[in-house]
């Protein structure tokens, strides 16, 4: 920054102020009706005990009925570990998370038991997650072919159209590629689950895709500092990030067009997520 000679009492105060103000941010109440969450891990290296440990920055945006999107919520953990999941989410409802429809994120291990013991909510497979674990089971020549194969379920207008096309699609692959169609039969629920929510509202929807551009900053920061000394380290310099970028989008045009908001709840939702069914 152009500074020399800094001490460390000064140094000190800088990392409270900005501190409290990351803390205020990610702490804040939150008000009204959030229909839509996203959930998203980065992976950062900390020290931890004399070793180099990998942790999971999980990153929380929402959407409101005013369609506006916000950065709720940010904390470092296991990410795997569904009382780690269901700590943050409790953390969210406390703060005020209301009126959440979906949930959209990738398949984290004890991330959908969670969502299921604090939300009522749907839960959105990130589609995009999906279709490359898919792939794994069919040879790279035929990528194209079944990935366009699969695709067209996408493409349909309604989710029982998706739904018909889907099964369709895992009933022809399944004499060459068992183990794909397998894997379509046991998760068609998961990652259509986006098709019942408004047509205006579906391309934001099928992924975590909208935070992309969000965890590329982060990691570009993140990539500056290497290897965190601690995980407040990450908490103040993420935080940071997560802040500016936030007041940034306040500043720009509705994420969600507002009038769709009303045909949720004539949409055919599935139920919400039960706790006897997180181990399918």
């Amino acid at each position: 920054m152009g500074l020399n000679g800094i001490s460390k009492s000064t140094v000190s105060k800088l990392c409270k102020d900005i501190d409290e103000r990351v803390g205020e941010f990610l702490n804040r109440p939150l008000t009204g009706d959030w229909p839509y969450l996203w959930l998203d891990a980065t992976y950062l290296k900390v020290r931890e005990g004399g070793r180099i440990v990998s942790v999971a920055a999980i990153i929380a945006v929402a959407v409101n009925t005013d369609g506006r999107r916000e950065i709720i919520g940010m904390t470092v953990g296991p990410s795997e570990a569904e009382t780690f999941w269901t700590g943050f989410l409790r953390s969210l409802k406390d703060r005020g998370l209301d009126g959440l429809k979906l949930v959209i994120s990738d398949a984290h291990t004890g991330l959908k038991a969670a969502i299921a013991r604090v939300f009522e909510a749907s839960w959105q497979r990130c589609r995009v997650h999906w279709m490359r674990n898919a792939l794994a089971h069919v040879p790279k020549g035929q990528h194209t072919v079944v990935a366009a194969a699969i695709r067209q379920a996408f493409t349909q207008p309604d989710q029982k159209g998706a739904q018909d096309v889907w099964r369709h699609v895992a009933d022809q692959l399944r004499p060459r590629w068992p183990k794909l169609s397998m894997l379509m039969d046991d998760s068609e629920a998961d990652v259509l689950a986006y098709m019942a929510f408004p047509a205006q509202h579906r391309t934001k929807l099928h992924s975590t895709n909208p935070l992309e551009r969000l965890n590329k900053e982060v990691k570009r920061r993140a990539d500056v500092v290497g290897i965190f000394p601690n995980e407040d380290s990450i908490i103040r310099l993420i935080g940071a990030v997560l802040f500016e970028q936030n007041d940034d989008w306040q500043g720009q045009h509705r994420y969600m067009q507002v009038e769709a908001f009303g045909l949720i709840d004539t949409a055919q939702i599935d139920p919400p997520l039960s706790i006897s069914t997180q181990a399918a």
